[in-house]
């Protein structure tokens, strides 16, 4: 439900600052007071296009929010909490347009797209009049409506499911069975590229032990006559060896009976020193002995390491990512395998899906027929009450030659109109009548009221063209939608003026400077005065206020 409505320099608005109640509102006012800018200003934050000509004149910005109660509206509430924008069941819609000609939407405080406003206003508020809100054009909306009508949403969003989850599997079966040639192909490439880095059979850590193990072959001479140097320098070399050098130096040095601590600590290092030269002696000792020079040896280590570097060319990667390749073949291998295997299943899992898409869609269709007769039934004797007599209002279901499920069942639903006796049903787009049209909304929306999800609903020129008896219906019927939702309507019939449950009055303020428009809501005594002034005009008697006294009674 629309709780406020408040507005910062739109068009000749200054500063309005609207409650909205439950019930039926109506909005009255003198021509030209501007009795359509709150819901101009309304449509704006729905998402309505919008230019810089809305700003007041010599305002920078204009500044719209509307505040809504979603508790009742669980659709929008599912909405919002999908998108983390909910806020303890009240909704704020804000629009800001500035004199540049820019717009910014807002969503509890969030900035928002143009779009995203359009979708949740369409789920708040529905808009009879001859502007875009206008949903009863939209065969979407007959859907819904007459799905509502007939009980059967829960039904039609199972029937969507069913076809939804069809088409997603469809899609993946053609995608795997065109590709199939290719993917065949491409699992013989894979297999003949594994069975290569089967054979290979390359190691954990094999490449850079081998890589070290040629360093070490290639230089086997070099390193042997290394080695037997550094042995004879140290140990085993003719006349004074380092060995020997060391131990002269510290016997001459231990024959002191008190020596001084630097020569003791030399004593030290030189100790430190000639155990580690004669490990060090050891150690070469060791790995001459152990090293094997073998030119066979050599040869192979050679050719293993020219297969690794060949078949890594071959694949363009580097010697040391022939194992991460192998891996990443492995699964490109069993996920086509996979695939492969599945093109039966999803065969088998299409045809149960289109078995129960066909008994739920037929049920749905079925009863939507049934519901069509009784809604078009009902909608076709409220027009004769309301200026349109001998009109007819019928439901076109036409069943879809598809033969693929299709996401809103097995027909297409247009809602057709003839306003007038002996006039062929048209589409309700094209009822050339602004009048009519929200008429025949208001048929629709009186009969389906129950039933609908949009607890808001705005009717603007639904009294075009009608007086008496008709306009006094056409109020009834307004003020009884209001006894189950919110109603807003602008009207200029005292008929339909006087069953409303609020009554806001447009007028305009008129300054030195400038002109801007107010609403204020009426008290009981300032209402038997607008009516009265709607039924005789400016000049008000007393004939005129007691009819409007009489009227407000009921």
């Amino acid at each position: 439900m629309l709780l406020q409505l408040t507005v910062h320099n739109y068009a000749i608005v200054d500063h309005l600052d609207l409650e909205l109640k439950p019930g039926m509102s109506v909005i009255t006012g003198e021509t030209g007071a501007g009795k359509s800018i709150m819901l101009d200003a309304l449509s704006l934050t729905l998402g309505a296009r919008a230019d810089s000509g809305v700003v007041r004149p010599g305002a920078d910005k204009a500044d719209i929010l509307a505040s809504f109660d979603i508790r009742s509206i669980p659709e929008a509430a599912a909405w919002l909490a999908e998108r983390d924008l909910d806020n303890d069941g009240q909704c704020l819609l804000r629009r800001v347009i500035t004199a540049e000609g820019r717009s910014r939407g807002y969503i509890n405080g969030t900035p928002c797209t143009q779009a995203d406003l359009r979708e949740l206003g369409a789920l708040l508020i529905d808009i009879h009049s001859q502007h875009e809100h206008q949903s009863l054009l939209k065969t979407d909306t007959h859907r819904r409506l007459l799905d509502e009508y007939a009980n059967v949403l829960p039904l039609s969003q199972e029937v969507s499911q069913i076809a939804r989850q069809w088409q997603q599997k469809n899609s993946l079966l053609q995608r795997l069975s065109s590709n199939s040639e290719e993917q065949q192909s491409r699992i013989q490439l894979l297999s003949y590229q594994l069975e290569e880095l089967d054979a290979l059979s390359l190691g954990e850590d094999e490449l850079e032990a081998l890589e070290q193990e040629q360093q070490t072959l290639s230089q086997a001479g070099q390193l042997l006559e290394h080695c037997r140097f550094i042995i004879d320098l140290c140990s085993e070399g003719e006349g004074s060896t380092v060995l020997a050098a060391l131990a002269s130096g510290l016997n001459r040095g231990r024959a002191f009976s008190q020596p001084p601590a630097a020569l003791l600590q030399c004593n030290e290092l030189l100790t430190s020193a000639q155990i580690q030269i004669e490990e060090a002696v050891g150690e070469l000792n060791r790995f001459i002995d152990n090293f094997d020079c073998d030119p066979e040896r050599q040869q192979w280590v050679d050719e293993r390491l020219d297969s690794i570097y060949s078949l890594a060319r071959k694949h363009r990667v580097q010697p040391h990512e022939l194992s991460e390749l192998h891996q990443q073949l492995l699964q490109d291998l069993e996920g086509l395998q996979g695939e492969d295997g599945q093109l039966e299943t999803l065969a088998t899992e299409l045809e149960q899906l289109a078995a129960t898409y066909a008994t739920k869609a037929a049920t749905l269709g079925s009863k939507r027929a049934g519901a069509a007769k009784k809604l078009q039934k009902a909608v076709s004797e409220r027009m004769q009450g309301l200026g349109m007599p001998g009109g007819r209002f019928e439901i076109c279901l036409s069943t879809s030659d598809s033969s693929q499920p299709v996401v809103h069942g097995l027909e297409s639903i247009e809602f057709l109109v003839s306003a007038n006796p002996g006039q062929p049903v048209k589409a309700l787009a094209r009822v050339a009548s602004g009048g009519e049209l929200s008429r025949i909304s208001l048929a629709i929306q009186v009969i389906t009221a129950q039933t609908s999800r949009v607890p808001t609903l705005v009717f603007d020129e639904v009294d075009v063209g009608i007086g008496g008896p008709t306009a006094e219906i056409v109020g009834q019927l307004l003020r009884q939608l209001g006894e189950t939702g919110q109603v807003l309507t602008v009207t200029h019939l005292p008929q339909v003026a006087a069953q409303g449950h609020q009554h806001l009055f447009v007028y305009k303020q008129r300054g030195k400077d400038s002109t801007s428009t107010a609403v204020r809501e009426l008290a009981p005594e300032q209402r038997t005065e607008e009516v009265a002034r709607m039924l005789g005009g400016v000049e008000m008697t007393e004939e005129s206020l007691a009819h409007a006294r009489k009227m407000l009674a009921g």
